[in-house]
């Protein structure tokens, strides 16, 4: 009888502390919301990424950070779909793109925004040696259709090409994928996830929006810092956050000064921690800026 009442103990306490563990998080989203009143904050989300300099180091690099957001959207219960996929030479990747569709995603995934640094003994290195990469992520919202960014027909050039992607995945016998390269920015949009020539061009243009409609945000804020004499943000080639994998454990935000020692954890998927230590010092106006990327 002591026994089986014992084991009912464990039981219920095991309910306790799960119920615990779920009113936090409900708690922690609640609060992560209430930060998060920007025009887009609400929509979907658009995340690229890019390995820096360095080669398969840096392509295996952003290869993790892909299944780390990945293992974050599945965590939070959104969805995703990837719209390109370019595979590295001997590892990891070239680039990556894919959407991700759940309430406040872009307002969550905007933190993340930045260059990401990784220390570690390179697996890639036969003598063992520390090496230091970077990767940058890029996120946009999800753009509704009623929003106005104009691309003209004369302004943009299609190219299709033959699918093809990490491990025979995605490929296709006809040229599918699309690429399009918006002539007066330079910006060039890929996308090779559908079978559909049709729909990779709609999905590309859907992204093509989103990078146009940034780009045109940032003109304007830039334009309103000349005036008002305001401190420009630091742009690309600085980090806001750093992976230590050796000589020691630990993953620091360069802007808001939170750390974990926890690397698997947060490689793994674990990322809530970092997003609200960014979004509430953003809403205080207490948000540090990223450090100048210097290699170890």
């Amino acid at each position: 009888m002591l026994i089986e009442w014992a084991g009912q103990g464990e039981d219920v306490a095991g309910e306790l502390a799960a119920g615990i563990d779920e009113f936090t998080r409900l708690v922690d989203t609640g609060e992560i919301k209430k930060m998060l009143g920007g025009e887009h904050d609400r929509k979907n989300a658009i995340l690229a990424i890019h390995p820096g300099a360095g080669g398969t180091e840096s392509q295996d690099w952003a290869e993790m950070l892909l299944r780390m957001y990945m293992r974050w959207i599945e965590r939070r219960g959104f969805k995703r779909e990837m719209i390109d996929y370019q595979p590295g030479d001997e590892a990891g990747l070239k680039s990556a793109t894919l959407t991700v569709t759940g309430e406040y995603a872009y307002g969550l995934l905007s933190a993340e925004a930045g260059v990401h640094r990784l220390v570690r003994i390179s697996p890639f290195d036969q003598a063992a040696r520390r090496h230091t990469s970077f990767a940058s992520v890029f996120v946009w919202p999800e753009l509704a259709d009623d929003i106005d960014v104009e691309i003209e027909d004369k302004d943009i050039r299609i190219d299709t090409y033959r699918s093809s992607g990490a491990g025979g995945q995605h490929v296709n016998v006809t040229d599918s994928a699309v690429r399009i390269t918006h002539l007066p920015s330079g910006i060039v949009v890929s996308c090779q996830n559908e079978r559909s020539q049709h729909r990779n061009r709609d999905s590309a243009m859907k992204v093509l929006r989103a990078r146009l409609y940034d780009m045109r945000l940032k003109e304007q804020q830039a334009r309103l810092d000349q005036i008002g004499g305001a401190k420009k943000d630091i742009a690309f080639g600085n980090q806001i956050r750093s992976y230590v994998l050796h000589p020691y454990q630990l993953i620091k935000d360069h802007r808001t000064k939170f750390d974990v020692g926890d690397v698997n954890r947060v490689l793994d998927g674990d990322l809530d921690g970092f997003i609200k230590a960014y979004l509430m010092q953003k809403a205080s106006g207490t948000l540090g800026q990223p450090v100048a990327a210097e290699e170890d």
